[in-house]
């Protein structure tokens, strides 16, 4: 096949497993909750967004063709951890951010407690999709909520928050910056990668590839992420441009400079194909084509 139409083929693909994820998303956030919680729960949830680590979940159930009922819910599951995430990282506390995905965030919109709950609520919703009464084997939900867990705790992506918090105005070297974001984000990225081959079987060499995968595209992430804070406007990015290095945190462009990063997400790219090149999964296309989109993106 060629690459014009392996490009077609994985944007079909992606545009398909999106609208999946959507309409999962809308049906299993609820609406009905005491005293209107739902609404600011599904304000932080169907707002838009990426979906890129649902996307991963059901790329990589594809690769081991797996049980895709069980890789909906764990989508779902991952992405209702990332917007619990997003939701506390932008309280006044923390990041105290006003933008988010182009609209006020949750606590400027609902308040600080209303805020709060919410994402607690959807911390414990995601979980709650993971273990239905039928339909995902006992073995595999327990197996999806350990990940899950993990890739979300205080050696994942809680504990990498704390790092960040705590190197504000601090000087970082490359080996402690990469540590930082390997657990803020590439740990919910890698997560969102096993828990896909998670919902089928999968041999030694296919795992290990896709750890492989996982923390290049985790790392990519965020070298992008760095890249765009200091080359989009907020209207572009849909969240506020500038604000890493007006708080004086670490970043990779501080680190390596602009064309340095750009270079190192290039790089981290390279990594994630060839280490799916030699995983002997049939069936890559649609993870090679997130590895893109990742390094690729402008907001």
């Amino acid at each position: 096949m060629e690459s014009g139409a392996h490009a077609f083929v994985a944007a079909e693909w992606i545009g398909q497993a999106q609208r999946r994820v959507e309409q999962a998303l809308a049906d299993w956030v609820p609406q009905a909750t005491p005293a209107d919680l739902g609404e600011p729960m599904r304000y932080a949830v169907t707002g838009g967004g990426k979906r890129l680590r649902p996307l991963l979940v059901l790329a990589a159930c594809t690769a081991v063709r797996g049980n895709h009922d069980a890789a909906l819910r764990a989508a779902c599951a991952v992405e209702l951890i990332h917007a619990y995430s997003l939701v506390h990282d932008d309280l006044p506390c923390m990041d105290n951010d006003v933008l988010r995905r182009g609209k006020p965030t949750v606590h400027v919109r609902f308040g600080e407690a209303r805020a709060l709950l919410a994402g607690d609520a959807l911390q414990a919703l995601a979980f709650e999709l993971l273990t239905p009464e039928e339909g995902v084997p006992p073995a595999m939900q327990a197996e999806l909520c350990r990940l899950l867990a993990r890739a979300a705790g205080a050696h994942g992506m809680a504990g990498g928050q704390a790092i960040d918090l705590a190197s504000v105005g601090e000087t970082l070297s490359e080996a402690q910056l990469r540590q930082m974001h390997r657990l803020k984000t590439g740990a919910l990225l890698q997560a969102s990668v096993l828990m896909g081959a998670a919902c089928g079987a999968l041999e030694v060499r296919a795992r290990q590839a896709l750890l492989q995968y996982g923390a290049a595209i985790g790392l990519a992430f965020q070298v992008v992420d760095d890249v765009l804070d200091v080359t989009q406007d907020s209207t572009t990015l849909g969240k506020t441009a500038g604000k890493d290095a007006a708080c004086g945190k670490p970043t990779y462009v501080s680190l390596m400079g602009l064309d340095g990063a750009r270079a190192h997400a290039q790089a981290l790219l390279d990594e994630a194909r060839q280490v799916l090149r030699t995983s002997g999964l049939v069936d890559t296309h649609a993870l090679v084509a997130l590895a893109e989109m990742v390094v690729n993106r402008t907001h």
